[in-house]
Protein backbone atom coordinates (compact mmCIF):
# COMPACT_ATOMS: atom_id res chain seq x y z
CA UNK A 1 0.00 0.00 0.00
CA UNK A 2 2.86 2.40 0.76
CA UNK A 3 4.39 1.81 -2.63
CA UNK A 4 1.11 2.50 -4.39
CA UNK A 5 0.75 5.80 -2.57
CA UNK A 6 4.31 6.71 -3.49
CA UNK A 7 3.63 5.82 -7.07
CA UNK A 8 0.53 7.97 -7.01
CA UNK A 9 2.53 10.90 -5.61
CA UNK A 10 5.14 10.50 -8.29
CA UNK A 11 2.44 10.48 -10.90
CA UNK A 12 1.15 13.78 -9.58
CA UNK A 13 4.66 15.25 -9.77
CA UNK A 14 5.03 14.01 -13.30
CA UNK A 15 1.70 15.42 -14.28
CA UNK A 16 2.65 18.78 -12.86
CA UNK A 17 5.91 18.77 -14.76
CA UNK A 18 4.18 17.80 -17.96
CA UNK A 19 1.73 20.66 -17.61
CA UNK A 20 4.66 23.18 -17.81
CA UNK A 21 5.99 21.70 -21.08
CA UNK A 22 4.63 22.59 -24.53
CA UNK A 23 1.69 20.46 -25.55
CA UNK A 24 2.73 17.40 -27.58
CA UNK A 25 1.95 17.19 -31.25
CA UNK A 26 0.39 13.75 -31.02
CA UNK A 27 -1.04 11.50 -28.31
CA UNK A 28 1.42 8.66 -28.63
CA UNK A 29 4.60 10.73 -28.32
CA UNK A 30 3.10 12.38 -25.22
CA UNK A 31 2.45 9.04 -23.63
CA UNK A 32 5.94 7.87 -24.41
CA UNK A 33 7.32 11.06 -22.97
CA UNK A 34 5.37 10.65 -19.75
CA UNK A 35 6.54 7.07 -19.37
CA UNK A 36 10.08 8.08 -19.90
CA UNK A 37 9.74 10.92 -17.44
CA UNK A 38 8.32 8.63 -14.76
CA UNK A 39 11.06 6.13 -15.34
CA UNK A 40 13.69 8.86 -15.16
CA UNK A 41 12.24 10.19 -11.96
CA UNK A 42 12.21 6.75 -10.41
CA UNK A 43 15.80 6.15 -11.49
CA UNK A 44 16.97 9.63 -10.49
CA UNK A 45 18.04 10.54 -13.98
CA UNK A 46 17.44 13.68 -16.09
CA UNK A 47 14.13 13.78 -17.92
CA UNK A 48 13.90 12.63 -21.54
CA UNK A 49 13.63 16.25 -22.60
CA UNK A 50 17.16 16.70 -21.38
CA UNK A 51 16.22 19.07 -18.65
CA UNK A 52 18.13 18.63 -15.46
CA UNK A 53 16.06 16.95 -12.68
CA UNK A 54 16.94 16.68 -9.06
CA UNK A 55 17.18 13.16 -7.79
CA UNK A 56 13.96 12.48 -5.81
CA UNK A 57 14.21 12.04 -2.05
CA UNK A 58 12.67 8.63 -1.76
CA UNK A 59 12.88 8.69 2.05
CA UNK A 60 10.90 11.91 2.25
CA UNK A 61 8.39 10.55 -0.21
CA UNK A 62 7.99 7.37 1.84
CA UNK A 63 7.53 9.42 5.03
CA UNK A 64 4.90 11.52 3.32
CA UNK A 65 3.19 8.38 2.12
CA UNK A 66 3.21 6.96 5.67
CA UNK A 67 1.74 10.18 7.07
CA UNK A 68 -0.97 10.14 4.44
CA UNK A 69 -1.76 6.52 5.25
CA UNK A 70 -1.97 7.22 9.00
CA UNK A 71 -4.20 10.23 8.42
CA UNK A 72 -6.45 8.20 6.17
CA UNK A 73 -6.81 5.21 8.53
CA UNK A 74 -9.84 6.42 10.57
CA UNK A 75 -11.74 7.36 7.48
CA UNK A 76 -10.54 4.34 5.61
CA UNK A 77 -11.47 1.80 8.34
CA UNK A 78 -13.79 -0.60 6.60
CA UNK A 79 -17.39 -0.72 7.90
CA UNK A 80 -18.54 -4.03 9.30
CA UNK A 81 -19.65 -6.26 6.53
CA UNK A 82 -23.31 -7.27 6.07
CA UNK A 83 -22.34 -10.85 6.82
CA UNK A 84 -20.89 -9.85 10.22
CA UNK A 85 -24.07 -7.90 11.12
CA UNK A 86 -26.28 -10.82 10.10
CA UNK A 87 -24.20 -13.18 12.20
CA UNK A 88 -24.48 -10.82 15.22
CA UNK A 89 -28.25 -10.67 14.80
CA UNK A 90 -28.41 -14.45 14.55
CA UNK A 91 -26.32 -14.80 17.73
CA UNK A 92 -28.56 -12.33 19.60
CA UNK A 93 -31.71 -14.09 18.43
CA UNK A 94 -30.28 -17.42 19.59
CA UNK A 95 -29.49 -15.99 23.04
CA UNK A 96 -33.00 -14.44 23.34
CA UNK A 97 -34.62 -17.71 22.26
CA UNK A 98 -32.54 -19.65 24.78
CA UNK A 99 -33.52 -17.22 27.60
CA UNK A 100 -37.20 -17.37 26.65
CA UNK A 101 -37.05 -21.14 26.60
CA UNK A 102 -35.43 -21.09 30.06
CA UNK A 103 -38.16 -18.74 31.41
CA UNK A 104 -40.91 -20.89 29.88
CA UNK A 105 -39.39 -23.99 31.47
CA UNK A 106 -39.29 -22.27 34.87
CA UNK A 107 -42.88 -21.09 34.43
CA UNK A 108 -43.99 -24.60 33.54
CA UNK A 109 -42.27 -25.97 36.65
CA UNK A 110 -44.00 -23.38 38.83
CA UNK A 111 -47.35 -24.06 37.16
CA UNK A 112 -46.90 -27.79 37.68
CA UNK A 113 -46.09 -27.26 41.37
CA UNK A 114 -49.10 -24.95 41.80
CA UNK A 115 -51.38 -27.45 40.06
CA UNK A 116 -50.06 -30.24 42.25
CA UNK A 117 -50.60 -28.17 45.39
CA UNK A 118 -54.14 -27.29 44.26
CA UNK A 119 -54.95 -30.94 43.59
CA UNK A 120 -53.63 -31.87 47.04
CA UNK A 121 -55.67 -29.07 48.68
CA UNK A 122 -58.80 -30.09 46.75
CA UNK A 123 -58.31 -33.70 47.78
CA UNK A 124 -57.84 -32.65 51.42
CA UNK A 125 -61.00 -30.51 51.30
CA UNK A 126 -62.97 -33.37 49.75
CA UNK A 127 -61.84 -35.71 52.49
CA UNK A 128 -62.73 -33.16 55.16
CA UNK A 129 -66.14 -32.59 53.57
CA UNK A 130 -66.76 -36.32 53.33
CA UNK A 131 -65.73 -36.74 56.96
CA UNK A 132 -68.02 -33.89 58.00
CA UNK A 133 -70.90 -35.42 56.03
CA UNK A 134 -70.23 -38.79 57.62
CA UNK A 135 -70.19 -37.24 61.08
CA UNK A 136 -73.36 -35.27 60.33
CA UNK A 137 -75.07 -38.37 59.00
CA UNK A 138 -74.09 -40.41 62.04
CA UNK A 139 -76.85 -40.30 64.68
CA UNK A 140 -75.89 -38.31 67.75
CA UNK A 141 -76.81 -39.80 71.10
CA UNK A 142 -75.21 -37.55 73.70
CA UNK A 143 -76.98 -37.28 77.02
CA UNK A 144 -75.05 -34.56 78.86
CA UNK A 145 -76.46 -31.05 78.76
CA UNK A 146 -76.32 -27.95 80.93
CA UNK A 147 -77.46 -24.35 81.07
CA UNK A 148 -74.16 -22.76 80.15
CA UNK A 149 -71.20 -23.13 77.80
CA UNK A 150 -70.61 -25.82 75.21
CA UNK A 151 -73.54 -27.94 76.43
CA UNK A 152 -75.86 -24.99 77.03
CA UNK A 153 -79.29 -24.22 75.50
CA UNK A 154 -77.84 -22.90 72.21
CA UNK A 155 -76.27 -26.32 71.54
CA UNK A 156 -78.89 -28.72 72.86
CA UNK A 157 -80.06 -29.64 69.37
CA UNK A 158 -76.49 -30.61 68.39
CA UNK A 159 -75.92 -32.99 71.29
CA UNK A 160 -78.55 -35.59 70.48
CA UNK A 161 -80.49 -36.25 67.28
CA UNK A 162 -83.63 -36.77 69.35
CA UNK A 163 -83.28 -33.22 70.66
CA UNK A 164 -83.53 -31.53 67.25
CA UNK A 165 -86.67 -29.65 68.28
CA UNK A 166 -84.61 -27.62 70.76
CA UNK A 167 -83.14 -25.81 67.75
CA UNK A 168 -85.72 -26.20 64.98
CA UNK A 169 -89.07 -26.15 66.79
CA UNK A 170 -91.38 -23.17 66.31
CA UNK A 171 -93.49 -23.71 69.46
CA UNK A 172 -90.77 -23.70 72.10
CA UNK A 173 -90.98 -22.59 75.72
CA UNK A 174 -90.59 -20.45 77.73
CA UNK A 175 -91.95 -17.26 76.17
CA UNK A 176 -92.64 -13.71 77.27
CA UNK A 177 -96.36 -13.60 78.08
CA UNK A 178 -97.58 -10.30 76.67
CA UNK A 179 -100.48 -9.05 74.55
CA UNK A 180 -102.61 -11.95 75.76
CA UNK A 181 -106.24 -12.17 74.72
CA UNK A 182 -108.24 -11.48 77.88
CA UNK A 183 -111.18 -13.87 77.96
CA UNK A 184 -113.27 -15.77 80.49
CA UNK A 185 -111.11 -18.86 80.89
CA UNK A 186 -112.69 -21.84 82.60
CA UNK A 187 -111.70 -22.61 86.15
CA UNK A 188 -109.07 -25.23 86.73
CA UNK A 189 -110.22 -28.11 88.92
CA UNK A 190 -107.44 -29.30 91.24
CA UNK A 191 -107.69 -32.69 92.91
CA UNK A 192 -104.46 -32.79 94.90
CA UNK A 193 -104.10 -34.57 98.25
CA UNK A 194 -101.25 -35.53 100.61
CA UNK A 195 -99.13 -38.18 98.91
CA UNK A 196 -95.91 -40.10 99.24
CA UNK A 197 -92.98 -38.73 97.32
CA UNK A 198 -89.36 -39.20 96.37
CA UNK A 199 -86.83 -36.61 95.36
CA UNK A 200 -83.54 -36.48 93.55
CA UNK A 201 -80.88 -33.95 92.64
CA UNK A 202 -80.65 -34.93 88.95
CA UNK A 203 -77.80 -32.57 88.11
CA UNK A 204 -80.11 -29.93 86.62
CA UNK A 205 -82.59 -29.24 89.43
CA UNK A 206 -84.28 -30.73 92.49
CA UNK A 207 -87.04 -32.96 91.16
CA UNK A 208 -89.87 -34.37 93.29
CA UNK A 209 -91.93 -37.34 92.08
CA UNK A 210 -95.33 -37.70 93.76
CA UNK A 211 -97.52 -40.71 94.25
CA UNK A 212 -100.45 -41.29 91.93
CA UNK A 213 -103.94 -39.89 92.26
CA UNK A 214 -103.18 -36.13 92.02
CA UNK A 215 -105.16 -34.67 89.10
CA UNK A 216 -105.77 -31.38 87.37
CA UNK A 217 -108.74 -31.01 85.03
CA UNK A 218 -109.16 -28.31 82.36
CA UNK A 219 -111.04 -28.30 79.07
CA UNK A 220 -112.79 -31.54 80.03
CA UNK A 221 -109.38 -33.24 80.07
CA UNK A 222 -107.83 -34.73 83.22
CA UNK A 223 -104.05 -34.67 83.69
CA UNK A 224 -102.26 -36.57 86.45
CA UNK A 225 -99.36 -34.94 88.27
CA UNK A 226 -96.08 -36.77 87.59
CA UNK A 227 -93.42 -34.60 89.20
CA UNK A 228 -92.46 -31.00 89.98
CA UNK A 229 -89.11 -29.21 89.96
CA UNK A 230 -87.57 -25.76 90.38
CA UNK A 231 -85.85 -23.16 88.17
CA UNK A 232 -83.84 -20.09 89.13
CA UNK A 233 -84.67 -17.49 87.93
CA UNK A 234 -88.15 -18.03 86.58
CA UNK A 235 -88.14 -19.10 82.92
CA UNK A 236 -91.46 -17.38 82.23
CA UNK A 237 -91.78 -13.64 81.73
CA UNK A 238 -94.96 -11.60 82.11
CA UNK A 239 -94.67 -8.43 80.03
CA UNK A 240 -90.91 -8.85 80.20
CA UNK A 241 -90.73 -9.31 83.96
CA UNK A 242 -89.73 -12.52 85.74
CA UNK A 243 -89.37 -13.63 89.36
CA UNK A 244 -86.55 -15.11 91.42
CA UNK A 245 -87.77 -18.72 91.09
CA UNK A 246 -90.56 -20.83 89.62
CA UNK A 247 -92.08 -24.27 90.27
CA UNK A 248 -93.02 -26.41 87.25
CA UNK A 249 -95.61 -29.12 87.91
CA UNK A 250 -95.62 -31.65 85.06
CA UNK A 251 -98.86 -33.53 84.29
CA UNK A 252 -99.78 -36.23 81.78
CA UNK A 253 -103.16 -37.34 80.42
CA UNK A 254 -104.10 -40.96 79.84
CA UNK A 255 -103.55 -40.27 76.11
CA UNK A 256 -100.00 -39.14 76.86
CA UNK A 257 -100.60 -35.41 76.39
CA UNK A 258 -98.49 -33.13 78.57
CA UNK A 259 -99.54 -30.13 80.65
CA UNK A 260 -97.13 -27.99 82.71
CA UNK A 261 -98.43 -25.76 85.47
CA UNK A 262 -96.05 -22.89 86.35
CA UNK A 263 -96.21 -21.21 89.75
CA UNK A 264 -93.97 -18.14 90.08
CA UNK A 265 -92.07 -17.64 93.36
CA UNK A 266 -91.13 -14.31 94.86
CA UNK A 267 -89.45 -13.42 98.16
CA UNK A 268 -91.71 -13.32 101.22
CA UNK A 269 -92.74 -15.73 103.91
CA UNK A 270 -91.56 -19.32 104.09
CA UNK A 271 -93.36 -21.96 102.04
CA UNK A 272 -94.15 -25.18 103.91
CA UNK A 273 -94.04 -27.43 100.81
CA UNK A 274 -90.62 -26.07 99.78
CA UNK A 275 -89.31 -26.49 103.33
CA UNK A 276 -90.40 -30.14 103.33
CA UNK A 277 -88.51 -30.70 100.08
CA UNK A 278 -85.38 -28.92 101.35
CA UNK A 279 -85.47 -30.93 104.60
CA UNK A 280 -85.17 -34.15 102.63
CA UNK A 281 -82.54 -33.24 100.07
CA UNK A 282 -80.32 -36.23 99.14
CA UNK A 283 -76.66 -36.01 100.08
CA UNK A 284 -75.43 -37.04 96.63
CA UNK A 285 -76.43 -36.09 93.10
CA UNK A 286 -78.40 -38.74 91.23
CA UNK A 287 -79.30 -40.31 94.56
CA UNK A 288 -83.04 -40.70 95.10
CA UNK A 289 -84.57 -40.55 98.60
CA UNK A 290 -88.11 -41.54 99.59
CA UNK A 291 -89.09 -40.02 102.95
CA UNK A 292 -91.72 -41.75 105.06
CA UNK A 293 -93.81 -38.59 105.34
CA UNK A 294 -96.52 -37.26 103.04
CA UNK A 295 -96.39 -34.15 100.87
CA UNK A 296 -99.41 -31.96 100.11
CA UNK A 297 -98.99 -30.31 96.69
CA UNK A 298 -101.90 -27.93 97.39
CA UNK A 299 -99.38 -25.91 99.40
CA UNK A 300 -97.77 -24.91 96.07
CA UNK A 301 -100.95 -23.30 94.68
CA UNK A 302 -101.84 -19.58 94.98
CA UNK A 303 -105.18 -18.52 96.37
CA UNK A 304 -106.27 -16.80 93.16
CA UNK A 305 -106.56 -19.14 90.17
CA UNK A 306 -106.40 -16.74 87.16
CA UNK A 307 -103.85 -17.83 84.59
CA UNK A 308 -102.24 -17.50 81.16
CA UNK A 309 -102.35 -20.40 78.71
CA UNK A 310 -100.64 -21.20 75.43
CA UNK A 311 -99.17 -24.16 73.50
CA UNK A 312 -95.46 -24.70 73.93
CA UNK A 313 -92.82 -27.29 74.78
CA UNK A 314 -90.74 -28.76 77.56
CA UNK A 315 -88.05 -26.28 78.59
CA UNK A 316 -85.25 -28.87 78.70
CA UNK A 317 -84.14 -31.62 76.32
CA UNK A 318 -85.75 -33.20 74.36
CA UNK A 319 -87.83 -29.95 74.13
CA UNK A 320 -90.98 -31.92 73.23
CA UNK A 321 -93.67 -29.71 71.70
CA UNK A 322 -97.49 -29.83 71.87
CA UNK A 323 -97.32 -29.15 75.59
CA UNK A 324 -100.22 -27.22 77.13
CA UNK A 325 -98.92 -24.49 79.42
CA UNK A 326 -100.79 -22.89 82.31
CA UNK A 327 -98.99 -20.04 84.12
CA UNK A 328 -100.62 -18.81 87.28
CA UNK A 329 -100.91 -15.03 87.40
CA UNK A 330 -100.55 -14.74 91.20
CA UNK A 331 -97.06 -15.65 92.49
CA UNK A 332 -96.42 -17.72 95.62
CA UNK A 333 -93.86 -16.78 98.22
CA UNK A 334 -90.70 -18.37 99.57
CA UNK A 335 -88.39 -17.03 102.23
CA UNK A 336 -85.00 -15.52 101.36
CA UNK A 337 -83.37 -18.39 103.27
CA UNK A 338 -85.24 -20.99 101.21
CA UNK A 339 -84.24 -19.26 97.95
CA UNK A 340 -80.64 -18.87 99.08
CA UNK A 341 -80.42 -22.60 99.80
CA UNK A 342 -81.47 -23.48 96.26
CA UNK A 343 -79.15 -20.85 94.76
CA UNK A 344 -76.21 -22.62 96.42
CA UNK A 345 -77.11 -25.72 94.42
CA UNK A 346 -78.28 -24.08 91.19
CA UNK A 347 -77.59 -20.36 90.82
CA UNK A 348 -78.72 -20.52 87.18
CA UNK A 349 -80.84 -23.28 85.65
CA UNK A 350 -83.27 -21.45 83.38
CA UNK A 351 -83.63 -21.70 79.61
CA UNK A 352 -83.70 -18.30 77.81
CA UNK A 353 -86.98 -16.95 76.47
CA UNK A 354 -87.91 -18.34 73.05
CA UNK A 355 -89.69 -16.73 70.09
CA UNK A 356 -93.47 -16.78 70.35
CA UNK A 357 -93.82 -16.99 66.54
CA UNK A 358 -97.30 -15.50 66.60
CA UNK A 359 -98.76 -18.07 68.98
CA UNK A 360 -102.08 -17.29 70.64
CA UNK A 361 -101.85 -16.42 74.31
CA UNK A 362 -104.99 -16.38 76.40
CA UNK A 363 -105.29 -14.57 79.72
CA UNK A 364 -107.98 -14.72 82.41
CA UNK A 365 -110.02 -11.51 82.83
Amino acid sequence: MRHLIALFACSLVMATASASDPAPKSAKPAVDAKSATVKAILEGKPTVAGKPMLKPDLKAMAAAADAATAAAKPAAAPAPSAASEDQAEVDLSVRIAERLAELRAQQQVRAAKAASAKRAADARRRKEAEAAIAVAAKPKNGTHWSYEGEYGPANWSNINTAWARCGTGNRQSPIDLRDGMKVDLEQIAFDYHPSSFSEVDNGHTIQVTVGGGNFLTVGNQAYELQQFHFHRPSEERINGKGTEMVIHLVHRSVEGKLLVLAVLLERGKANSLIQTVWNNLPLEKKQSVSPSILLDVNEALPEKREYFTYMGSLTEPPCTEDVLWIVMKQPMQASPTQMALFSRLYPLNARPVQQSNGRMIKESN
